[in-house]
């Protein structure tokens, strides 16, 4: 039986800090608990499912947070698939909820990567866990480096420009500077981030995430449920899920998991690309932008450089791209995925202010986790109003 239309977020809450040295991960997550709790109108009392990930969590880490929180749930998920586990985290939330497992779901990340100066991704790991890691680790692969190879090869292949991903960085910026939260509100344009140092040709400085503290929760319960609480549910339309690796040496670097966890996600909706109104994409850098933008089928391979011109994908435009500045400006505290959540539900509610999305009623979010180039997960999400 397929969870579209009968699963709802109900409850959201992206925590204010993007510095927090005072503060340790768990104290983040029931923080952002309470206020996803108080969103909605409910209570630790009322979450019989409970759904977390982070870097240091290990793996009885959901167990571990069940215990600081004082709840002992019905449903645990500690499923782990980097930054896009919290995009999973909404499906496998519906799917319990659909098969009588739990009622109210909460999920929750927290991280201090900012004030622990721990840049979360930035090495790759020879052999051990990693087979992949074996064969590039040795050679001074990094996670900016795959990320650079997939931007060569895309503009290798399409011709596709630096200015063109600069294009990115500069609408996110702009979307950051009227999110009262960002971190970096100050904008920038297309000279800004080509001026930028490079970090591996062809990415610049700006083309690369941030690194921040911060946290988030989502509250999901059944569409019926989600109608008599406080705020105005955010109905699940469709959802996939996909990874892309090496594929035993032969790598395909521009046909990455968004294309398969994307399919899904629209075929179990029953949308049309043109129905979307808004994105929001994991950003760890511009380049990722672009070929989810292309997998998702939002334009054609090869088209993503032109695609992303003349504004289409700022406010305003015929299809606004991450309207809270993303990671690239807003917040990155190393999984990212919770946030793109968070702001598409606060979209669709019609709650973002100056940085609202107009008529916005129908939003795609997709997080990747992992690197790509190397291996990395998908996760799609179609939301809507109710």
């Amino acid at each position: 039986m397929s969870v579209s239309g009968q699963i709802a977020i109900a409850g959201v809450y992206e925590h204010p800090t993007r510095w927090a040295p005072q503060k340790t991960e768990s104290q983040i997550m029931a923080e952002c608990a309470r206020g996803a709790l108080d969103d909605c109108g409910l209570s630790l009392q009322d979450v019989d499912g409970l759904f977390a990930a982070g870097i240091g969590m290990g793996i009885m880490g959901v167990v571990s947070l069940a215990e600081y929180l004082n709840i002992k749930p019905d449903y645990l998920d500690g499923t782990n698939i980097g930054g896009s586990s919290f995009v999973s985290h909404v499906s496998h939330a519906a799917a319990a909820i659909n098969a009588g497992m739990c009622e109210v779901a909460l999920i929750l990340y927290g991280s201090t990567a900012a004030s622990n100066a721990m840049a979360i991704g930035t090495g790759m790991g020879g052999g051990g866990r990693d087979p992949a890691g074996a064969f590039v680790g040795p050679y001074g692969m990094t996670t900016v480096g795959s990320y650079a190879m997939v931007a060569q090869r895309h503009m290798n292949t399409y011709g596709t420009t630096s200015e063109q991903l600069a294009e990115i960085a500069a609408s996110t910026r702009r979307h950051a500077s009227l999110n009262p939260d960002a971190k970096m509100r100050d904008l920038i344009e297309v000279e800004d981030v080509m001026a930028s140092r490079v970090i591996s040709s062809p990415l610049h400085l700006l083309d690369c995430c941030i690194i921040s503290d911060g946290g988030g929760a989502v509250v999901v319960t059944s569409l019926e449920r989600a109608r008599d609480l406080k705020k105005p549910p955010v109905v699940v339309l469709g959802c996939g899920e996909a990874v892309c690796h090496q594929e035993l040496g032969t790598p395909d670097l521009l046909t990455i998991a968004a294309k398969q966890s994307g399919e899904k996600a629209f075929r179990m909706a029953g949308l049309t690309r043109d129905e979307v109104d808004f994105c929001t994409i994991y950003d760890s850098f511009t380049i990722t932008v672009l070929v989810t933008l292309e997998c998702l089928g939002f334009c054609k391979p090869g088209e993503g450089g032109g695609f992303v011109e003349n504004g289409r994908i700022g406010l305003g435009g015929a299809l606004p791209v991450n309207p809270d500045g993303g990671g690239l400006s807003s917040n990155h505290p190393g999984m990212r995925g919770i946030f793109l959540v968070i702001e598409a539900a606060r979209q669709l509610r019609g709650a973002c202010g100056e940085r609202q999305v107009e008529n916005a009623k129908i939003a795609c979010v997709h997080g990747t986790g992992g690197t790509l180039g190397i291996a990395h997960s998908g996760a799609t999400l179609l939301l809507g109003q109710d």
